[in-house]
């Protein structure tokens, strides 16, 4: 269990930082297509494309699994924190395991449609002919690591008491 959540550990931090490039890349492509139209009144022409197939959905599932190992979610507490004894096992359980069954069924219905476009050779046409498959990827990928980041809790939960 702890090599599998140390590779994990590593997974999700690889994601993290492809998503935090990709934050990058954004603004980059932003500011320089603001400052090109300003001064050249020339757009950069694959900005709107890469940001929106591309760049939102990796910053938007790229970094879930980690921000969720190291808390950094925003979260609502219906219940309180600390419940002592069985009670409070059973409530933590059942956070972790739903969860888990919610991130999976976007894993796959995710992945199925990412496949499919890409067996397909789905493509959003303009000035580059983008390959939607790979940009439906990310979601399946994104949300399919948080799945397993789940899935590892709630045995270490389970297996620990």
């Amino acid at each position: 269990m702890n090599a599998f959540g140390t590779i994990l550990n590593k997974l999700e931090d690889a994601l993290h930082l492809g998503g935090c490039l990709g934050l990058v890349a954004v603004a980059a492509l932003i500011n320089a297509d603001i400052l090109l139209r300003f001064f050249f009144n020339e757009p950069v022409q694959i900005q709107f494309e890469l940001t929106e197939l591309f760049l939102m959905p990796a910053l938007a599932t790229l970094s879930l699994s980690r921000v969720y190992r190291e808390g950094g979610h925003l979260s609502i507490d219906l219940v309180p924190k600390y419940f002592a004894g069985d009670m409070g096992l059973f409530i933590k359980v059942v956070q972790l395991f739903l969860p888990a069954v919610f991130f999976a069924a976007v894993t796959f219905m995710s992945g199925k449609f990412a496949i499919r476009a890409i067996l397909g050779g789905e493509i959003e046409y303009g000035v580059i002919d983008w390959p939607m498959g790979w940009a439906y990827a990310l979601i399946p990928l994104g949300c399919g690591v948080l799945c397993l980041r789940l899935v590892h809790d709630f045995l270490k939960k389970v297996v620990m008491t």
